[in-house]
């Protein structure tokens, strides 16, 4: 490879680098992001937030990570959750993560900054040296950069770091909760970074991304062990939802042999049977997610989730109709949770019979009310409105989902189609405008950055 190609290569690299880690896939499912939201919630008022503008995101990623992205959202990695023994160990992560909400690290990261800058000079001056035909003087000035950027970004992020734990410190004890998670959390990162060989050699704390995972233990275990909340209890009933929440998202995410193998047909516990159900239903032995599901049934005939469950599997499995009264009673036990209602009216579409559009129809309407950032609800509410013959708002739920998926260009043609039926002024009317700028701008933007 000739140096200047060596250096776009690099600079491809570092482009990729700094991708955002939006590009992930997020996980929704109703149980999960309301045990997040409870767990976070006396967190969430100590660091004196308002509950209902702060999202807990699961993010699909197998790494061991939390991180805060701008905004008032804090999102955690399925590896994180797997990884986790307790929910009172992510209560510790997702209280430091607000450490650095309320820090603005995410927005004012001035370090990385520097470190943005530095990069790209270095970038250039080896560009020109290789242009000048000194490849080993194009690498050096190049490496000599990216230390010094290096080193810059890391000293602010230290910063930042021992910052969100003195937060996260302060946020659990104001909320009585204890710190025993945070530091057990620790420590589990801490053997990671040995097994993994993320252990920095001696003298090269400065170049950790982090501060050394036993330095900030030290630091924190006097702080936490002081405070009254060091002895109490873990919050039984949180903890419980935790185990059964870990055991569904290993099911759905892991291998069928891997889950059997952590949960085993000898494991009765409502836990090993939520994790059981998704490997064979994944695996589509129907009869046996069935068995599983009816086994969490038995011990709770009303649990919403285990309703979802059933009606989940049978739907998937091509039995709409049979799916319909554990979807509808899940809707109405969980006051129409979006997520649940809007499988709901999936599985009535699904149907294909035009009796149960008017109730789709009206499923789909309040599940967008309460959740406008759902594409796959819009979806659902489009085929609706089509299979009606109101094909002006078919468009418009059309528009909402493409722009929601990033799809700008149908999103525009879509909007554009919606105005032109919708009665001028009304509100739909004035939404179609609305995604039409919206889309119009984000194209432009795509437009510039090429």
């Amino acid at each position: 490879m000739r140096p200047a190609s060596l250096l776009l290569a690099l600079l491809a690299a570092l482009a990729l680098a700094v991708q955002p880690a939006a590009a992930q896939s997020i996980l929704r499912d109703a149980e999960t992001e309301a045990l997040l939201r409870d767990m976070a919630k006396p967190l969430v008022k100590a660091a004196g937030l308002q509950p209902g503008n702060v999202d807990i995101v699961l993010v699909n990623d197998p790494s061991v990570n939390a991180f805060v992205a701008g905004g008032q959202a804090v999102y955690v990695n399925s590896g994180l959750i797997n990884e986790a023994d307790t929910a009172n160990e992510v209560q510790g992560v997702i209280a430091h993560e607000l450490g650095h909400v309320t820090g603005g690290h995410a927005v004012l990261n001035m370090g990385g900054q520097a470190a943005t800058n530095i990069s790209l000079l270095s970038l250039l001056l080896g560009a020109a040296a290789a242009a000048a035909g000194g490849a080993d003087a194009a690498m050096g000035v190049l490496m000599a950069g990216q230390q010094a950027a290096m080193g810059k970004f890391l000293a602010y992020n230290r910063s930042q770091e021992a910052s969100a734990d003195a937060a996260g410190a302060q946020y659990l004890s104001a909320a009585g909760i204890s710190g025993r998670g945070s530091i057990e959390f620790f420590k589990k990162l801490e053997n990671l970074e040995f097994r993994y060989g993320y252990r920095p050699r001696d003298g090269d704390e400065f170049y950790s991304s982090h501060p050394l995972t036993g330095d900030r233990i030290r630091t924190l275990q006097d702080t936490y062990e002081a405070d009254p909340s060091w002895t109490r209890p873990n919050d039984a009933q949180l903890e419980a939802r935790f185990t059964r929440a870990k055991a569904k998202l290993f099911g759905y995410l892991s291998e069928p042999r891997d889950t059997l193998r952590v949960y085993p047909v000898t494991d009765n516990s409502v836990p090993a049977h939520y994790a059981r159900a998704y490997a064979y239903h994944k695996d589509a032995h129907l009869d046996r997610a069935m068995a599983e599901a009816e086994a969490l049934l038995q011990t709770d005939p009303n649990d919403p989730y285990f309703l979802e469950l059933k009606g989940q599997i049978l739907l998937e499995a091509g039995r709409p109709g049979e799916a319909l009264d554990a979807l509808r009673r899940a809707t109405e036990l969980t006051g129409n949770q979006p997520l649940i209602a809007t499988l709901f009216g999936h599985a009535l579409i699904a149907t294909e019979d035009p009796k149960n559009f008017e109730e789709a129809q009206r499923v789909l309407k309040a599940a967008v009310a309460r959740d406008r950032e759902n594409p796959f609800a819009w979806y659902q509410l489009g085929v609706i409105y089509a299979a009606n013959g109101d094909m002006p708002r078919a468009r418009l739920a059309s528009a909402e989902q493409q722009v929601l998926s990033g799809n700008n260009a149908e999103a525009l043609i879509s909007a554009r189609a919606a105005e032109a039926g919708l009665p001028q002024g009304s509100p739909d009317w004035l939404r179609a405008q609305d995604i039409e700028f919206q889309a119009k701008a984000a194209i432009e933007r795509e437009r510039k950055q090429r």
